[in-house]
């Protein structure tokens, strides 16, 4: 029973190295989108609500990773409790903003250049 404790005690390695596996897991799913968007500038097939709402989860999970702590409050730790999760949130709102940006240009501005031709 102590192993299980400790396994699950929220200031033990195993729920940090939860936390690092899903942050590198959602940077590297989402990058790539963001860079492919930028790169060919394509948004045909992006769904502009979802971007929305990822951006405005990113926004909240930003929000919450400060109010656990970004920075370490002693001299042994740089990085605080919510760091991860702020600055996996901040790279993945980015991105979302980016395309989000992306998109309208290309739904709503060109749309308009080519109703005036």
């Amino acid at each position: 029973m102590i192993l299980l404790d400790s396994i699950w005690d929220p200031s033990g390695t195993f729920y940090h190295t939860i936390g690092l596996i899903a942050s590198i897991g959602l940077v590297l799913g989402y990058v790539p989108q963001a860079l492919q968007t930028i790169r060919t500038r394509k948004t045909d097939d992006i769904a502009l609500p979802t971007f929305l709402m990822i951006g405005i989860g990113g926004i909240a999970f930003m929000i919450q990773g400060a109010m656990l702590g970004v920075f370490g409050d002693d001299d042994e730790s740089f990085f605080g409790p919510g760091a991860a999760l702020f600055f996996t949130n901040l790279i993945s709102t980015v991105c979302s903003v980016i395309i989000f940006g992306i998109k309208m240009y290309n739904d709503y501005f060109k749309k308009d250049c080519k109703k005036d031709k």
